[in-house]
């Protein structure tokens, strides 16, 4: 063999040795990429259930505080209603705060009727419309 052919020979195994070397490179680091995308949903996962279990258990105890307040709430009214017999029948004193608790929640009403209007139809229309012009713009500058 001659001295150029040697060197050839040799050239050629050192490249086959590096595109070898180079593909187990890439093939372990897609692999370690994988594992780690993987234990991050796991962590992820195992987040949003412990934030879920204390978002569950908050909306409990809110629960619990409003029904307590809304107890407090019927007492307050049997108080104003107790205030009121004092110079008027009870039945009046109870029929008066009754007007009242109506009225407002009229009031209540009206203005949840307003405000669930204004959220009709659920879709983000903005946003909707912000991504038409982006796809709008993206077009004109692909066919420049």
């Amino acid at each position: 063999m001659s001295p150029s052919a040697d060197g050839r020979i040799t050239a050629e195994r050192d490249a086959q040795a590096t595109e070898q070397g180079t593909a187990e490179l890439v093939k372990q680091a897609a692999q370690q990429v994988s594992e780690l995308v993987r234990a991050e949903l796991r962590l992820a996962v195992t987040e949003i259930k412990d934030k879920g279990r204390h978002a569950g258990k908050g909306a409990g105890l809110f629960g619990g505080a409003g029904m307590v307040a809304l107890y407090g709430a019927g007492a307050l009214i049997a108080a104003v209603i107790a205030a009121l017999a004092l110079v008027l029948p009870v039945w009046a004193s109870a029929l008066i705060v009754a007007g009242v608790l109506f009225a407002v929640a009229a009031v209540l009403a009206l203005l949840g009727r307003q405000e669930t209007s204004q959220a009709t139809p659920p879709v983000p229309q903005e946003a909707a419309e912000g991504i038409k012009e982006d796809v709008n713009t993206i077009k004109e500058r692909a066919h420049r």
